[in-house]
Protein backbone atom coordinates (compact mmCIF):
# COMPACT_ATOMS: atom_id res chain seq x y z
CA UNK A 1 0.00 0.00 0.00
CA UNK A 2 2.98 2.08 0.65
CA UNK A 3 5.20 1.30 -2.25
CA UNK A 4 6.41 3.93 -4.68
CA UNK A 5 6.29 1.28 -7.18
CA UNK A 6 5.02 -2.47 -7.25
CA UNK A 7 6.82 -4.76 -9.96
CA UNK A 8 6.15 -8.54 -11.44
CA UNK A 9 8.22 -10.61 -14.04
CA UNK A 10 5.59 -10.10 -16.99
CA UNK A 11 2.84 -7.60 -18.09
CA UNK A 12 0.50 -11.02 -18.65
CA UNK A 13 1.25 -11.85 -14.58
CA UNK A 14 0.69 -8.39 -13.60
CA UNK A 15 -2.44 -8.17 -15.51
CA UNK A 16 -3.99 -12.06 -13.97
CA UNK A 17 -2.60 -10.75 -10.39
CA UNK A 18 -5.48 -8.19 -10.41
CA UNK A 19 -8.11 -10.81 -10.81
CA UNK A 20 -9.52 -13.09 -7.82
CA UNK A 21 -8.36 -16.22 -9.49
CA UNK A 22 -4.57 -15.53 -9.23
CA UNK A 23 -4.96 -12.78 -7.00
CA UNK A 24 -4.63 -14.67 -3.92
CA UNK A 25 -6.70 -12.29 -1.90
CA UNK A 26 -4.09 -9.49 -2.81
CA UNK A 27 -5.82 -8.30 -6.33
CA UNK A 28 -8.31 -5.86 -4.86
CA UNK A 29 -5.12 -4.01 -3.28
CA UNK A 30 -3.32 -4.59 -6.91
CA UNK A 31 -6.33 -3.59 -8.76
CA UNK A 32 -6.36 0.17 -6.26
CA UNK A 33 -2.54 0.22 -7.14
CA UNK A 34 -2.89 -0.88 -10.67
CA UNK A 35 -1.01 2.82 -11.66
CA UNK A 36 2.17 1.61 -9.87
CA UNK A 37 2.61 -1.95 -11.28
CA UNK A 38 4.39 -2.66 -13.68
CA UNK A 39 5.34 -6.42 -15.39
CA UNK A 40 9.03 -6.66 -16.59
CA UNK A 41 10.19 -10.09 -17.97
CA UNK A 42 13.04 -11.84 -16.59
CA UNK A 43 16.06 -12.02 -18.83
CA UNK A 44 18.68 -14.27 -20.22
CA UNK A 45 22.24 -14.13 -19.17
CA UNK A 46 23.85 -14.55 -22.30
CA UNK A 47 26.87 -15.54 -20.48
CA UNK A 48 25.63 -18.91 -19.58
CA UNK A 49 23.07 -19.67 -21.95
CA UNK A 50 24.08 -18.64 -25.59
CA UNK A 51 24.48 -21.70 -28.07
CA UNK A 52 27.56 -19.95 -29.79
CA UNK A 53 29.60 -20.39 -27.10
CA UNK A 54 27.53 -22.76 -24.50
CA UNK A 55 30.42 -25.20 -23.62
CA UNK A 56 27.95 -27.68 -21.99
CA UNK A 57 27.24 -28.60 -26.41
CA UNK A 58 28.94 -31.08 -28.43
CA UNK A 59 28.42 -28.45 -31.41
CA UNK A 60 27.86 -24.67 -31.48
CA UNK A 61 25.85 -22.52 -33.24
CA UNK A 62 23.52 -18.97 -33.93
CA UNK A 63 21.07 -17.90 -35.76
CA UNK A 64 22.72 -18.55 -39.37
CA UNK A 65 24.47 -21.70 -38.57
CA UNK A 66 21.60 -23.86 -36.51
CA UNK A 67 20.29 -26.30 -38.89
CA UNK A 68 23.33 -28.13 -38.80
CA UNK A 69 24.27 -27.54 -34.99
CA UNK A 70 21.24 -28.45 -33.73
CA UNK A 71 20.92 -31.89 -36.03
CA UNK A 72 24.75 -32.63 -34.40
CA UNK A 73 23.21 -31.70 -31.50
CA UNK A 74 20.36 -33.75 -31.07
CA UNK A 75 22.28 -36.83 -32.49
CA UNK A 76 24.71 -36.65 -29.79
CA UNK A 77 22.05 -36.11 -27.23
CA UNK A 78 19.74 -39.50 -28.86
CA UNK A 79 22.67 -41.49 -28.14
CA UNK A 80 23.52 -40.18 -24.58
CA UNK A 81 19.87 -40.91 -23.49
CA UNK A 82 18.97 -44.24 -25.43
CA UNK A 83 17.23 -43.09 -27.67
CA UNK A 84 16.62 -44.25 -31.04
CA UNK A 85 19.23 -41.97 -33.06
CA UNK A 86 16.91 -40.76 -36.03
CA UNK A 87 17.23 -37.01 -37.44
CA UNK A 88 13.81 -36.71 -38.64
CA UNK A 89 11.75 -37.95 -35.67
CA UNK A 90 10.65 -34.59 -33.68
CA UNK A 91 12.50 -34.65 -30.35
CA UNK A 92 10.45 -32.89 -27.43
CA UNK A 93 12.26 -31.82 -24.44
CA UNK A 94 10.88 -31.01 -20.64
CA UNK A 95 13.33 -29.63 -18.22
CA UNK A 96 11.89 -28.46 -15.01
CA UNK A 97 10.15 -29.30 -11.91
CA UNK A 98 7.94 -32.57 -12.22
CA UNK A 99 5.11 -30.67 -10.69
CA UNK A 100 0.81 -29.96 -11.07
CA UNK A 101 1.49 -25.80 -11.23
CA UNK A 102 3.77 -27.00 -14.81
CA UNK A 103 1.22 -28.74 -16.20
CA UNK A 104 2.55 -32.08 -15.62
CA UNK A 105 -1.38 -33.90 -15.12
CA UNK A 106 -1.55 -32.37 -19.09
CA UNK A 107 1.32 -33.87 -20.10
CA UNK A 108 0.64 -37.36 -18.49
CA UNK A 109 -2.31 -37.69 -20.36
CA UNK A 110 -0.59 -36.53 -23.75
CA UNK A 111 2.25 -39.28 -23.12
CA UNK A 112 -0.19 -41.75 -22.89
CA UNK A 113 -1.88 -40.99 -25.65
CA UNK A 114 1.52 -40.25 -27.93
CA UNK A 115 4.23 -43.17 -27.00
CA UNK A 116 2.34 -45.97 -28.09
CA UNK A 117 0.87 -44.31 -31.74
CA UNK A 118 2.74 -41.04 -32.81
CA UNK A 119 5.85 -40.43 -34.34
CA UNK A 120 8.10 -38.12 -31.73
CA UNK A 121 10.30 -39.03 -28.94
CA UNK A 122 10.77 -37.12 -25.60
CA UNK A 123 13.29 -36.53 -22.98
CA UNK A 124 12.40 -35.17 -19.52
CA UNK A 125 14.82 -33.93 -16.99
CA UNK A 126 14.17 -32.73 -13.56
CA UNK A 127 12.55 -33.60 -9.70
CA UNK A 128 9.40 -33.32 -8.03
CA UNK A 129 5.95 -34.79 -7.25
CA UNK A 130 6.79 -38.81 -6.40
CA UNK A 131 3.27 -40.04 -8.36
CA UNK A 132 5.11 -38.34 -11.29
CA UNK A 133 8.70 -40.15 -10.65
CA UNK A 134 6.49 -43.19 -11.06
CA UNK A 135 4.93 -42.55 -14.34
CA UNK A 136 7.71 -41.39 -16.26
CA UNK A 137 9.86 -45.01 -15.09
CA UNK A 138 7.02 -46.64 -15.52
CA UNK A 139 6.49 -45.48 -19.18
CA UNK A 140 10.19 -45.12 -20.12
CA UNK A 141 10.17 -48.96 -19.54
CA UNK A 142 7.67 -49.61 -21.58
CA UNK A 143 8.79 -47.20 -24.78
CA UNK A 144 12.59 -47.51 -24.00
CA UNK A 145 13.67 -46.07 -27.72
CA UNK A 146 10.90 -43.07 -27.12
CA UNK A 147 11.37 -41.53 -24.14
CA UNK A 148 14.62 -41.44 -22.09
CA UNK A 149 13.88 -39.53 -18.06
CA UNK A 150 16.21 -38.60 -15.87
CA UNK A 151 15.30 -37.64 -12.59
CA UNK A 152 17.99 -35.22 -11.22
CA UNK A 153 19.25 -31.63 -11.13
CA UNK A 154 21.90 -31.41 -14.03
CA UNK A 155 23.09 -28.11 -15.15
CA UNK A 156 24.86 -29.26 -18.72
CA UNK A 157 21.96 -32.24 -19.08
CA UNK A 158 19.39 -29.33 -19.32
CA UNK A 159 21.73 -27.17 -21.72
CA UNK A 160 22.16 -29.83 -24.03
CA UNK A 161 18.16 -30.74 -24.40
CA UNK A 162 17.48 -27.42 -25.06
CA UNK A 163 19.83 -27.69 -27.60
CA UNK A 164 19.00 -31.10 -29.58
CA UNK A 165 14.84 -30.42 -28.80
CA UNK A 166 13.08 -29.30 -31.82
CA UNK A 167 10.19 -28.77 -29.57
CA UNK A 168 9.84 -27.55 -26.11
CA UNK A 169 6.78 -28.10 -24.08
CA UNK A 170 5.38 -25.77 -21.10
CA UNK A 171 1.64 -26.65 -20.39
CA UNK A 172 1.64 -24.73 -17.28
CA UNK A 173 -1.17 -24.35 -15.11
CA UNK A 174 0.27 -20.41 -13.97
CA UNK A 175 4.21 -19.06 -14.59
CA UNK A 176 4.47 -15.81 -13.80
CA UNK A 177 7.39 -15.47 -15.73
CA UNK A 178 9.08 -18.56 -16.98
CA UNK A 179 13.31 -18.95 -18.17
CA UNK A 180 12.94 -22.66 -20.22
CA UNK A 181 10.50 -20.51 -23.09
CA UNK A 182 12.99 -18.06 -23.07
CA UNK A 183 16.32 -20.62 -23.34
CA UNK A 184 14.17 -22.53 -25.62
CA UNK A 185 14.11 -19.40 -28.36
CA UNK A 186 17.37 -18.71 -28.13
CA UNK A 187 18.54 -22.66 -28.78
CA UNK A 188 16.16 -22.94 -31.30
CA UNK A 189 13.83 -25.42 -29.66
CA UNK A 190 10.31 -24.48 -30.81
CA UNK A 191 7.92 -23.38 -27.33
CA UNK A 192 4.74 -25.37 -26.64
CA UNK A 193 3.26 -23.52 -23.84
CA UNK A 194 -0.26 -22.44 -22.67
CA UNK A 195 -1.23 -19.04 -23.38
CA UNK A 196 -0.38 -17.81 -19.60
CA UNK A 197 1.71 -15.16 -17.42
CA UNK A 198 5.17 -14.86 -18.78
CA UNK A 199 4.40 -18.14 -21.68
CA UNK A 200 1.89 -15.57 -23.08
CA UNK A 201 3.86 -12.33 -23.79
CA UNK A 202 7.36 -13.81 -24.78
CA UNK A 203 6.05 -16.59 -27.00
CA UNK A 204 4.23 -15.60 -30.46
CA UNK A 205 1.66 -18.11 -31.94
CA UNK A 206 1.72 -19.68 -35.05
CA UNK A 207 -1.22 -18.20 -36.45
CA UNK A 208 -1.26 -18.35 -40.53
CA UNK A 209 -0.81 -14.10 -40.00
CA UNK A 210 2.12 -14.19 -37.45
CA UNK A 211 3.37 -16.81 -39.90
CA UNK A 212 3.33 -15.05 -42.95
CA UNK A 213 4.61 -11.92 -40.85
CA UNK A 214 7.55 -13.84 -40.08
CA UNK A 215 6.50 -13.16 -36.38
CA UNK A 216 5.69 -16.34 -34.83
CA UNK A 217 7.99 -17.97 -32.54
CA UNK A 218 6.38 -21.01 -31.13
CA UNK A 219 2.76 -22.80 -30.66
CA UNK A 220 -0.57 -21.54 -27.62
CA UNK A 221 -3.20 -23.05 -26.48
CA UNK A 222 -5.68 -21.60 -23.94
CA UNK A 223 -7.78 -24.09 -22.58
CA UNK A 224 -6.03 -25.75 -19.28
CA UNK A 225 -6.80 -29.67 -20.46
CA UNK A 226 -5.10 -32.40 -22.03
CA UNK A 227 -7.17 -32.24 -25.64
CA UNK A 228 -5.83 -28.67 -26.14
CA UNK A 229 -2.20 -29.18 -25.68
CA UNK A 230 -2.54 -32.44 -27.64
CA UNK A 231 -3.74 -30.38 -30.29
CA UNK A 232 -1.03 -28.43 -29.89
CA UNK A 233 1.47 -30.45 -29.87
CA UNK A 234 0.02 -32.14 -33.15
CA UNK A 235 -0.22 -28.55 -34.82
CA UNK A 236 3.65 -28.18 -34.08
CA UNK A 237 4.84 -31.55 -35.12
CA UNK A 238 2.66 -31.20 -38.20
CA UNK A 239 4.47 -28.23 -38.94
CA UNK A 240 7.68 -29.64 -38.32
CA UNK A 241 7.07 -32.33 -40.70
CA UNK A 242 5.55 -30.58 -43.18
CA UNK A 243 6.01 -26.98 -43.87
CA UNK A 244 9.88 -27.03 -43.20
CA UNK A 245 9.76 -23.45 -44.72
CA UNK A 246 7.45 -22.50 -41.91
CA UNK A 247 9.40 -24.39 -39.62
CA UNK A 248 12.80 -22.86 -40.02
CA UNK A 249 11.27 -19.26 -40.25
CA UNK A 250 10.15 -20.15 -36.82
CA UNK A 251 13.24 -21.15 -35.16
CA UNK A 252 15.25 -18.24 -36.74
CA UNK A 253 12.51 -15.85 -35.18
CA UNK A 254 12.99 -17.11 -32.01
CA UNK A 255 16.49 -17.37 -32.05
CA UNK A 256 17.00 -13.28 -33.33
CA UNK A 257 14.96 -12.08 -30.49
CA UNK A 258 16.61 -10.28 -27.47
CA UNK A 259 15.65 -11.85 -24.37
CA UNK A 260 18.98 -10.39 -22.62
CA UNK A 261 18.76 -8.60 -19.01
CA UNK A 262 19.88 -5.87 -21.27
CA UNK A 263 16.86 -5.38 -22.30
CA UNK A 264 14.73 -5.93 -19.28
CA UNK A 265 17.30 -3.84 -17.38
CA UNK A 266 16.33 -0.65 -19.93
CA UNK A 267 12.47 -1.65 -18.27
CA UNK A 268 13.35 -1.49 -14.87
CA UNK A 269 15.72 1.81 -15.63
CA UNK A 270 12.31 3.61 -16.96
CA UNK A 271 10.43 1.64 -14.02
CA UNK A 272 12.40 4.00 -11.35
CA UNK A 273 12.13 6.66 -13.37
CA UNK A 274 8.62 7.16 -13.12
CA UNK A 275 8.23 6.39 -9.09
CA UNK A 276 10.95 9.11 -9.23
CA UNK A 277 8.66 11.68 -10.72
CA UNK A 278 5.78 10.45 -9.31
CA UNK A 279 7.20 11.11 -6.02
CA UNK A 280 8.43 14.68 -6.79
CA UNK A 281 5.04 15.43 -8.31
CA UNK A 282 3.25 14.62 -5.38
CA UNK A 283 5.94 16.14 -3.46
CA UNK A 284 5.34 19.17 -5.52
CA UNK A 285 1.74 18.95 -5.53
CA UNK A 286 2.07 18.62 -1.33
CA UNK A 287 4.20 21.93 -0.84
Amino acid sequence: MFADALTTVSPNYAREIQTPEQGYGLDGVLRERAECLTGIVNGVDGRVWDPATDPHLPARYDVQSWPAGKAECKAALQAEMGLAIDPFVPLIGLVGRLADQKGWDLVAQAMRRWLPHEYAQWVVLGTGQPEYHTLLGDLASHFPGKLSVRLAFHEGLAHRIEAASDLFAMPSRYEPCGLNQLYSLKYGAVPVVRNTGGLADTVTDATPANLASGSATGFHFDAYDADALDATLRRAVHCYRFQRGDWERLVAAGMAQDWSWSHSARQYVAMYEQAVERKRHATTSAS
